[in-house]
């Protein structure tokens, strides 16, 4: 069984999500909190392996309980559930350690799948994230220091703050190659670690500040 936490402050929407999860028979909903804050103090008292947050709440917002529970629950996943697509949103869920992002136009099946495919290990996102995902890549000018069109894009999507398996799921490839494409776009623009590929990716003008 997928054990899942519900956070939404929604009284109505966090039934609704509720109900519709106990609907399927290998998911188990062990809570639900209507802040992050109580999401915080949820997923310390009892087990749980997915966190099905949203990102606008108060008191905390998703974003900062996603990150304090990514740093205090390393092997628990988060799996944003929001209406709002929008480049910022995504971007710092994901930076905060988020592994799946949906919007609430999202059907029973695809947060299902959404669930599951996370406690597996693995990231996913909704159709319309990939393409706002896919559509930051656009680079102003032809990669520079030799660097192929793909290496450009992962290049990009490190510069935005994802991890390899988030990068894999963006662009619909093994984490495999992912890391073969780090390993040559390293060595072509002469860095070792993330954060120096990130100011070459700045300075470069692969992404705008």
């Amino acid at each position: 069984m997928i054990r899942v936490v519900v956070v939404d402050d929604q009284l109505v929407m966090r039934e609704g999500l509720v109900a519709l999860l106990d609907l399927a028979d290998d998911i188990e909903v062990v809570g639900s909190a209507g802040t992050g804050s109580e999401a915080l103090e949820l997923v310390t008292s009892v087990a749980v392996d997915v966190v099905l947050m949203d990102l606008r709440m108060p008191v905390m917002d998703g974003v900062e309980a996603t990150r304090r529970i990514s740093a205090a629950h390393p092997d628990l996943a988060v799996v944003v559930l929001t209406t709002y697509s929008d480049d910022e949103s995504i971007t710092t869920a994901l930076q905060a350690g988020a592994r799946g992002y949906l919007t609430k136009d999202a059907g029973r099946a695809e947060i299902t799948a959404a669930l599951r495919a996370v406690a597996a290990g693995q990231s996913t996102f909704d159709a319309a994230v990939s393409r706002r995902l896919v559509a930051a890549l656009a680079t102003p000018a032809p990669p520079p220091a030799g660097l192929t069109a793909r290496e450009a894009e992962v290049l990009t999507l490190i510069a935005r703050g994802l991890a390899n398996a988030d990068i894999a799921a963006a662009l619909f490839i093994g984490e495999t190659t992912v890391k073969t494409h780090i390993n040559n776009l390293f060595a072509k623009i002469g860095v070792r670690t993330r954060p120096e590929a990130i100011r070459y990716a700045y300075s470069s003008g692969i992404v705008a500040p």
